[in-house]
This record gives C-alpha cells, structure tokens and sequence, in this order.
C-alpha cells in the first residue's frame, strides 16, 4: 500500500487522481488552501474514510509546505508519491494589463510552490531513502507560445526545466523524478477566471473548436495517470496523456466526435 500526497487536490485533476489513488488501495493525502475539505468532496471518497486524510496548506508557504509532509508522514509513517499539483491560471490579459498582484500570485503559487514542494520532499525521501516526486506540466512546458496566457505558460516552462535538472541531481539516488502531462482538461482553468466568473476564453470561436477536440474530462487523464505512476521505475520520466498521435488522430477524426465538453453555442 503506498502513501500519496497531492497539492491542489480538492478539484479538477487533483481531486479526481486523489480518488483513483483510493481506488488503487493507496493511502492519500488531500490539501487546498481551504481549512476543510468540502462536503461535496468528503461525499464522493466518504467509503474510504480511513485512508485518507485533509491537511490546509497554501502551497506559496514553505512552513505550510514542511507541515503538509509532517502530517503526511506521522499519519502514514512514509511518502512514496508526491505530486505537485496546485497550480493558478493567468488572467486572460496582455501580460502588460496583469497586476502586480495576480503576477506575484502566479508565480508563487506555480513556480515557487512547486520548487518548496521538491525540496521538502527530497530532504524527507533521502531521509527515508526512496520515493517519488512529480509535477504537473502545462501550456508552455512544450515550448508553446499562447497570447494572454503567458505568465501562466512561463512558470510550466521554468517547472519542466526544474524537474529535469532535479532528476539530473538526484540521478544516483532511489528518488524517481517526473512530469505528468495531461494536455487539454474541462476544469475550472478553462471555464472560470481568478475570481469565479465565466472565463473570456470561452467567447473565442477558435479556441472553443480546438478545445472540443482535443479536450477530456479530469477524470480521464487521472485513470490513466495513476496506474502508470504506481507501476513507474524511471526517472526524468514524462507521463504523458495528449501525446502527439493523439493529437493527429482526434484532429483526423475531429468530424466524427459528438461529445463536446465545451457549448459551441453561436459558433456553429
């Protein structure tokens, strides 16, 4: 039975890779900035009560951070995965019309919450001598350039070079380091913005075609993220969901696909 951590895992990828580890037989750790998990969450896992447990935690925070291994570790006496995983979109601005404020907030929270999150769970893995650290690639980790999202694509390009150079240092250890790449997913980093209202991308007909195709639900990605992780014993390794085949294959087919995640509304 192996013992898992997840940043950011009270929604969306997060929350739905925290249930398939349940379903595995694993031990979870869940965290959001919230003090508790929400009922509508506790519903959902409710059955596996005793192999799960909440721990608050604002990933920007390395004392939060340190406290979501301590708890982690006195409850399960091990970590095998961490998994970092909270993340926040950008605005949907020019990079010129985004506040210092939300600037600062992105890249703490993925940028330097996910280098806090390796370091404490590298000095607490060479403790324990093995484990696993992986974090959640995005837009901009492939190199891809999107207007009004680039603060968002910096910070994942800025995390697949950490975690390559961080396999590159742990390489004579028995820490695997990884990347989980999910491609397109119907979450709320595509239909809300920062403050909960209805997200400006959905009004560009482009993005919204291109979504439909290429796009899956969190649930998805997650059944195939958590065996592969369970089973992996290579490091620098890229777990990838929306590979290049994929890509071309859906785009072949795109004429043939009746479930759309996304409304088209007028667009049609």
């Amino acid at each position: 039975m192996k013992n898992i951590v997840i940043t950011g895992s009270t929604r969306g990828i997060g929350f739905e890779m925290a249930k398939q580890f349940l379903v595995h037989g694993c031990n979870v750790t869940l965290s959001g900035r919230g003090l508790t998990l929400k009922d509508e969450m506790l519903s959902q896992i409710k059955e596996y009560n005793n192999h799960f447990i909440y721990v608050s935690c604002d990933v920007s925070s390395e004392i939060n951070i340190q406290n979501l291994w301590d708890k982690s570790y006195e409850k399960w006496g091990s970590i095998d995965l961490w998994i970092n995983n909270a993340g926040m979109n950008s605005p949907h601005s020019f990079s010129w019309e985004i506040s210092s404020t939300d600037t600062q907030s992105i890249i703490d929270t993925n940028l330097l919450g996910m280098i806090y999150g390796c370091q404490i769970a590298t000095r607490g893995m060479l403790k324990q001598g093995y484990g696993a650290i992986y974090s959640m690639e995005g837009l901009g980790s492939n190199n891809m350039i999107q207007a009004k999202t680039i603060h968002y694509g910096t910070t994942k390009h800025a995390l697949t070079y950490y975690m390559k150079g961080l396999a590159k240092e742990l390489k004579d250890t028995k820490i695997i380091v990884g990347r989980l790449s999910p491609g397109m997913m119907l979450t709320d980093f595509i239909t809300k913005d920062n403050v909960g209202n209805k997200s400006d991308v959905l009004s560009d007909k482009s993005f919204v075609k291109i979504f439909n195709i290429l796009a899956d639900k969190p649930e998805t990605v997650a059944h195939y993220f958590i065996p592969k992780m369970l089973e992996n014993t290579k490091t620098n390794c890229q777990i990838a969901w929306l590979t290049n085949r994929k890509v071309i294959t859906r785009f072949m087919f795109a004429g043939f696909r009746k479930n759309r995640l996304l409304e088209m509304g007028n667009y049609e």
